[in-house]
Order: structure tokens, then sequence, then C-alpha cells
């Protein structure tokens, strides 16, 4: 890892629920930090790690090496990229790590060589702890070179692997999603089955846990369903937007994922009143379609409105 005197100075443009733990680590590790996030007020949480504070997004990336984007969708980096471009520097670095569709990334990538700058996308996986812990899966798609001189950035946050040219960083995401809301969903049904058939499922998730069906999603999300706890982490809206994702990428590609569009309608049915929850309500509409089961008797944890 490269020594902090040698950091260069980094924009971090969007300071939510990941891009504030995740900003925050860079600066704790030495890194030279510009924030920006469209509510002003979510960027100065970062003032007392050193960072500095910037109205806008002119101001943030004027001056930098390394511009970093952690925004809601595609629409939002295309947006942010508008008003970045005319302050930036021929042969800035714009490294995007929000979940975009594939064919958002390669414009991205047009777009920045077009005008003598370099992009790498490099959307993540780990969800708020991963980001807190700095133990994010970084999947990046770009040059090799340019992989190289974000890695300093990138170990500070997590793992990361170049999986191929700019936007295979996105595709890379849409297949980690595509696992990830399909077994959100899997692990919801089993569950409630082995509720309904007079198992216990606790004891149930446990003698499962260390074979072929243990995962991660069954030891995090299958306990958060158990303990009906939905306060987010990762969210149904962004589940949803990503599995949509994955959908778009699917039919340009001309293959049909139906596992992927089960999970897709079963997050669209809770979408207009837990899209703030976390993804693992996905038992919340398993339940919806087999009135009167439920798993346990807790009280449901759900986001404040």
């Amino acid at each position: 890892m490269s020594h902090p005197a040698s950091y260069p100075t980094v924009a971090f443009l969007g300071i939510g629920l990941m891009g504030q733990p995740m900003a925050a680590r860079l600066a704790d590790a030495g890194f030279p930090l510009h924030v920006w996030n469209r509510s002003t007020a979510k960027a100065r949480t970062l003032a007392t790690h050193g960072s500095q504070v910037c109205e806008s997004v002119d101001e943030a990336v004027r001056g930098v090496a390394i511009v970093v984007s952690m925004l809601e969708a595609g629409p939002a980096v295309g947006m942010t990229m508008d008003a970045a471009l005319p302050a930036m520097a021929p042969g800035s670095l714009w490294i995007d790590m929000s979940s975009t569709r594939h064919d958002e990334a390669l414009a991205f990538h047009a777009r920045l060589a077009g005008q003598g700058m370099r992009f790498l996308d490099a959307p993540v996986s780990g969800g708020v702890p991963g980001a807190q812990a700095g133990t994010l899966a970084i999947m990046a798609g770009g040059s090799l070179h340019d992989f190289e001189e974000a890695l300093p950035l990138f170990e500070v946050l997590g793992s990361a692997r170049l999986v191929g040219p700019a936007g295979s960083g996105q595709v890379a995401k849409l297949c980690n999603q595509l696992i990830v809301g399909a077994t959100l969903n899997v692990v919801a049904e089993a569950l409630l089955l082995a509720q309904a058939a007079g198992a216990d499922p606790a004891a149930v998730r446990e003698a499962i846990r260390g074979g072929f069906a243990g995962s991660r999603i069954l030891e995090l999300h299958g306990q958060r369903m158990l303990e009906r706890n939905f306060v987010p982490g990762g969210q149904v809206k962004s589940q949803l937007k990503d599995l949509r994702n994955v959908l778009a990428a699917a039919g340009a590609a001309g293959v049909s994922l139906p596992m992927t569009a089960a999970a897709t309608r079963s997050y669209e049915s809770i979408e207009a009143e837990l899209g703030g929850a976390d993804h693992a309500a996905a038992l919340l509409a398993l339940e919806r379609i087999n009135p009167g089961v439920r798993l346990g008797t807790g009280e449901d944890r759900l986001p404040e409105a």
C-alpha cells in the first residue's frame, strides 16, 4: 500500500448511506479529500475527519487528480458529470462506484475519453457494514494502468479486482445483485416453509448453515428475517433498481433470466410501501401471497417514515 504522504487529492461526490463511511475511511487513511453532496449537511459530517466540504461540484473537482462518485443511479452520475467536467483537468481519473446500467458506464467512459480524461466503473458489494469495515468487494472495469493507479484508494475500502474493460465492473455488479436478489427470496421461502411445516425455522437455519446451502445471505439476512428486522442496510428500492438493470442487460445480450424476473416481481409488489426497507423484506412480499403464514411472532422493525 502507498504511503499517505504520496496520496493524491480526491473529490468524493455523494455522501449517502454508503458514501459517508467510504469517504470517512479514505480521509482517516490520509487521503486529502474534497467532499460534496447535493444536501450539503450530509457532507459536513466529513469535516470532523479533516475533509474539505464543498458547496458545489465544480469546487470539489477543481485541481484534484481523482474523482470518486457514489450516487443513487446512472442519471445522477450523468448530471453530476455535467457539472464537473468544465472544472476538471485533462488526464483526471473518474472512478464511478455507483451501481449503473452497463450502457451508462460505457457512455460515461466514452464521454470522459473524448475530453482527455480516464474512467473506471467500480461498483461495490458489501453494504453499509462492508463500507464501515473496509471490506467491500470492488469490481472494476477499465484499463490496467488506471486500475493500478486506483489501488491505494481501493485497498482502504476493501478488496478490488479488475474484471475487464470499461463497463465490465457494472456487469460484475449485476451478476452479484442477481445472485443476492434471488437468494434473498429463496432464503425467505426456506424459512417460511420451515415455519409452515412445523419445524423451528431458527433451528433449520442453524442446521443448514454448514452445508452447501450456507451463504452470507443465509447468515446475515436469514437472521434479519428471523428477527423481523427490516431497518436498512441495502434497501428494497436499490435492490429493485439493480434487478431491473440486470433484466435490461439480459435483454441487450439476448438471454432470458426467469429467476431474476421472479425476484424482480417480488420486490415490485412491496416497492410503493416498503421501498426504504431492507431488502430482507423479500420475506414480507412472500408472506403477502401466503395469508395466515408468518415467520416468528416478533413485531416488524421498519425504517422510520
